[in-house]
């Protein structure tokens, strides 16, 4: 039975991701209870994820409605499937914050779809002046999308973290529990192998 909490709180803007506190092993054995169905753990996880799940959510969306709605159906996920968390792949944190980017970026496709649908029953005359561009910026994602896998994995989730998620170093030294200077220099030689990768797919 998913506990009464996740019907009855709501992140808020108030939750900002600067509360994160904990170092990240604390959340990883909390989500441990959680598999287990330990509902006093999960208000804990609540309470460590409400801000930083709804603030990632929000960068995403910029609706501060639909980010509760999303931030909601993100936890409730966290509570479902904490028993499939895996401490090898990464951190508690990312592994939720990872399940809250990828959501909000769901409802915006299905957001993007819905309006595609409504335009086709318009004429668009204008349509065929955008296509270079469109075709210049898939180019685009796709080459960083690939230059991404040739980082490792400590600097892909630390990356991810400060350019997709928004969160400052220190920010990301907390939710990884990972000394700053590490966090920095993980950071640094990530972002120099991606301009590398970069110039040479280009």
């Amino acid at each position: 039975m998913v506990p009464m909490e996740i019907r009855e709180l709501r992140p808020c803007a108030c939750a900002e991701p600067e509360q994160v506190e904990e170092p990240g092993q604390d959340l990883e054995r909390l989500l441990s209870l959680v598999a287990r169905g330990d509902h006093k753990a999960f208000e804990a996880v609540y309470a460590r994820l409400a801000g930083p799940v709804y603030g990632m959510v929000k960068r995403v969306l910029r609706d501060p409605a639909q980010s509760e709605e999303v931030a909601q159906e993100v936890l409730l996920e966290v509570w479902r499937s904490a028993s499939r968390f895996d401490s090898a792949k990464g951190s508690a944190a990312t592994w939720a914050l990872t399940i809250a980017h990828r959501r909000a970026v769901d409802r915006v496709r299905s957001e993007d779809a819905a309006t595609r649908r409504v335009q086709k029953l318009l004429p668009d005359p204008s349509a065929d002046s955008d296509i270079a561009q469109t075709v210049e910026a898939a180019l685009d994602r796709q080459r960083v999308r690939r230059c991404l896998g040739t980082l490792t994995e400590l600097q892909d989730e630390a990356i991810r973290l400060a350019y997709y998620g928004g969160y400052s170093y220190p920010q990301v030294s907390e939710l990884l529990g990972i000394a700053l200077g590490t966090i920095k220099s993980r950071i640094r030689d990530g972002l120099i192998r991606l301009r590398d990768c970069m110039e040479v797919t280009g």
